[in-house]
């Protein structure tokens, strides 16, 4: 079953289970691909699908980041909620000790020297990574490995 399929049974499942806040979440997703598949008259694909997700979870980020920082913690609540429901279509990423290993094997790999080659290691660790990896994390670790203590 496709990514596609997999979110319209989830959807039906939402509305027979009466969970509002999932429903309108699938619902957002499902708009989201039609709007593109419209917008640039194309079939969207389980990857593109996945990068329609990728990028609501972003935006979804940011916005916990600024409704906290407003003070509107029911707002950042909402948010929450639904980036718990968009995780759950990313593929399982690397576990932090996975993604710390391969920046170490791509420091010794590169031969990065300083901060100076972040650029280096970051391709070669970017090409590891699945899909849906949270590249701000793993830049953070590069900049780290890379600053001299």
């Amino acid at each position: 079953m496709g990514l596609r399929e997999q979110i319209t049974e989830d959807m039906k499942a939402a509305m027979r289970a009466k969970e509002a806040a999932k429903l309108n979440t699938i619902r957002l997703i499902i708009a989201e691909i039609k709007r593109k598949e419209v917008d640039e008259q194309i079939v969207v694909d389980d990857d593109q699908s996945l990068a329609i997700i990728e990028k609501m979870i972003k935006q979804r980020k940011d916005s916990i980041t600024q409704f906290e920082a407003g003070n509107r913690q029911d707002l950042a609540d909402i948010e929450k909620a639904e980036l718990v429901i968009l995780s759950a279509y990313m593929p399982a990423g690397l576990s932090d000790e996975q993604i710390a290993a391969e920046v170490t094997a791509a420091v010794a790999a590169s031969g990065a020297a300083g901060p100076q080659d972040m650029g280096k290691v970051m391709a070669l660790v970017k090409s590891k990574m699945p899909k849906g990896t949270d590249m701000g994390a793993v830049s953070a670790l590069i900049k780290k490995a890379l600053t001299p203590a």
